[in-house]
C-alpha cells in the first residue's frame, strides 16, 4: 500500500471522519516532515514505510477526546504531533504548539505557512515561561513523565478543562506519583492501525474542592 491508502485504510479502520481535502493535507505535512527531517532531525523515524502509522494514525487517536475544546495547547510537540493532523482535521480548535528547540519550531512555522493552518501558532521556548495563556485541551505525546507534564502546565490549565497525556505502555508508576491536585479521569487503550506497540490515553483534571 502507498501512503494515500494506507492513511484511507487506518482512518477507515479507526472510524474517523476526515474529509479528503483533509487526508490530503494530512499527506502534504509528512512530505515535509520527510523533507526537513534530513537537516532538522525532528522525528527518529528512518523508516518511511512506518511513517503514516506512526505519525499521522498514532497522532489522530486524539482526535475523539477533542470533544468540545476550542483551545488546545500541544506541549513538547517537536515534529508537531499530535498538534498539526489535529488542527488539520479541527480547523476549529485554536492550537498552541509549543517546542523549546528553535529547529523544531522554525519547521513548525514553515508547515503552519505551507498547510495554510490559520488556527494554529508556534512559540518557541519552555513551558514554564508561558503565561497569560489558558487552554482547555493541554495535549502530549511522549513529552515528559505525567507528574512533570501537570506541574508545568498545572498554571495554563483552563478552569474545567483537562489533560491528555499520549503514552506507550501503560503507565502504573507515573500515575502514582502524580501530585494531590490533580485526578485520573480515565486511562483508555488505544489501537493504532498498522503499528504494533502499545498506546494510552490517560485524561486528567484538577480535584475540585
Amino acid at each position: 500500500m502507498n501512503h494515500t491508502q494506507k492513511l484511507q485504510a487506518g482512518i477507515a479502520e479507526m472510524g474517523l471522519d476526515i474529509t479528503t481535502e483533509q487526508q490530503s493535507k494530512l499527506l502534504d505535512y509528512v512530505e515535509l516532515l520527510k523533507k526537513w527531517n534530513k537537516t532538522y532531525n525532528l522525528t527518529a523515524l528512518r523508516d518511511e514505510r512506518l511513517i503514516i502509522s506512526h505519525h499521522l494514525l498514532d497522532s489522530l487517536t486524539l482526535l475523539p477526546y477533542i470533544g468540545e475544546a476550542r483551545t488546545m495547547l500541544d506541549v513538547g510537540s517537536g515534529g508537531g504531533q499530535p498538534g498539526i493532523p489535529a488542527a488539520i482535521c479541527r480547523p476549529d480548535v485554536h492550537i498552541t504548539l509549543l517546542d523549546a528547540n528553535t529547529k523544531k519550531t522554525s519547521f513548525l512555522q514553515q508547515a503552519v505557512i505551507e498547510l495554510g493552518l490559520k488556527n494554529v501558532r508556534v512559540i518557541s521556548g519552555r513551558v514554564e515561561a508561558l503565561q497569560n495563556y489558558q487552554a482547555e485541551l493541554i495535549t502530549s505525546r511522549a513529552f515528559a513523565e505525567l507528574a512533570d507534564f501537570v506541574g508545568w502546565t498545572a498554571h495554563l490549565l483552563a478552569e474545567g478543562g483537562r489533560w491528555a497525556a499520549m503514552k506507550g505502555v501503560y503507565p502504573e508508576e507515573e500515575i502514582l506519583r502524580l501530585p494531590d491536585f490533580v485526578e485520573v479521569e480515565k486511562t483508555e487503550a488505544l489501537s493504532v492501525p498498522q503499528l504494533d506497540a502499545e498506546r494510552h490515553m490517560v485524561l486528567l483534571r484538577k480535584k475540585q474542592p
